[in-house]
């Protein structure tokens, strides 16, 4: 690959990259977790309002819509139960905790329950077993495996009393409760933030001082508050801006998403392109960087920062002409694909394998084989040789 980024364009992308808020740095014990509701970060408010994206308005919302005294003032008399410390669960209630929400956790006894009181929960007093949890919560964070969510739902369900709150992270048991069998009762407000990002994402931009994208959405309004309390509390979790969608829409988009260019395609593109260059007599190293290397720590983030035709025009005409003229073919190539995965996601065909496949009891150790294969495979194996090389991981293992 001939791509040549100009060096002003990747002065100015490392500029734009740093963080322009006062950050505060990742909590690494107990002590620092414990203190951490007095160390919240400076962060930039911006507005409810209406913008033009790509030629359709959409409104959005941000932080001035919801300042800190008012999140407080609208969960004074709440406890807000988060069940599941995974990666969702963790990152939203460690935000909220550090805004000075009443929060509890939910989680089973293990592994997870372990990390939870390293990092500060203490049972009894602000963890408990999950059915304890929901019982105590008003508002009831359901960030459960979706495999989870449907096991224990018959026993959840009669706890959530009208006037308490069931909150989503995802459309998942919603949308397809023909599978899950979830229907939530009346009398409770059903709500969904989904930010748009893993949970140690969630954590780490508002460690920083920033924010998560998030969409939002009312499935059930029996309080008349709905919409208010779950914009509120999507700030709380660390949305820097959320935008309104549905559970249908949410849960659609993202399993479409994460099976496509976000994390499916996208191994499926580079396994492609690494095998035809190391076919063609490449080696490893050289195969990996004009995969992988070069598009995650060069050419990526210029589009994060000012979108494709940027990086397109900051680098070489050579490389220019090249991906124009391709990107055509790969998209005519592709996007059958991308037709019938949409298909598959709308159908409940995606919905029903995950289910299947993530409630059978050897479900973990299937999973680690089938990561095993991708982390032993010869391109991941020279990327972790190649990550070593970088100036910033010099002496690290």
């Amino acid at each position: 690959m001939s791509f040549r980024v100009f060096t002003t364009a990747l002065r100015r992308a490392a500029t734009m990259a740093r963080p322009t808020m006062a950050s505060v740095a990742r909590p690494t014990a107990r002590s620092s977790l414990m203190k951490a509701a007095t160390a919240i970060p400076s962060i930039q408010s911006r507005g409810m309002k209406t913008l033009d994206f790509g030629g359709t308005k959409e409104t959005v919302y941000e932080r001035a819509d919801v300042p800190k005294e008012k999140l407080l003032e609208t969960f004074k008399n709440d406890t807000i139960a988060v069940l599941g410390y995974g990666p969702q669960g963790r990152g939203q209630a460690l935000n909220l905790r550090d805004n000075g929400v009443n929060v509890i956790i939910g989680q089973r006894e293990g592994k997870t329950y372990e990390q939870a009181i390293e990092e500060g929960w203490v049972p009894g007093k602000n963890l408990f077993p999950v059915l304890d949890a929901v019982d105590k919560g008003t508002v009831v964070m359901n960030l459960l495996s979706d495999a989870y969510q449907t096991e224990i739902w018959p026993q959840m369900k009669p706890l959530l009393t009208p006037g308490k709150t069931l909150y989503f992270s995802h459309g998942f048991s919603i949308v397809y409760k023909d599978q899950t069998k979830i229907e939530p009762p009346e009398g409770v407000d059903v709500v969904l933030v989904a930010p748009k990002g893993s949970g140690f994402t969630v954590r780490r931009l508002f460690q920083e001082g920033r924010g998560i994208n998030s969409s939002f959405a009312v499935y059930q309004d029996a309080s008349g508050r709905a919409k208010d309390r779950t914009v509120a509390l999507g700030i709380g979790i660390g949305s820097g801006y959320m935008y309104e969608t549905t559970f249908e829409k949410e849960v659609y988009s993202d399993l479409f998403g994460e099976r496509g260019v976000l994390m499916g395609a996208i191994q499926g593109l580079f396994q492609a392109q690494y095998e035809v260059l190391r076919a063609n007599g490449h080696s490893p190293s050289e195969a990996f960087n004009e995969t992988v290397e070069e598009a995650t720590q060069s050419l990526y983030p210029l589009i994060g920062e000012r979108g494709m035709d940027w990086m397109y025009s900051n680098c070489s005409t050579t490389a220019m002409r090249g991906a124009l003229d391709w990107w055509r073919p790969f998209h005519d190539a592709s996007k059958p694909v991308f037709e019938k995965l949409y298909k598959s996601v709308k159908d409940g065909s995606e919905t029903a394998r995950s289910l299947d496949r993530n409630s059978q009891p050897d479900y973990r150790e299937k999973l680690q084989e089938e990561l095993r294969e991708i982390r032993e495979s010869e391109i991941w194996r020279t990327g972790k040789t190649v990550r070593q090389l970088r100036p910033e991981n010099s002496g690290k293992n």
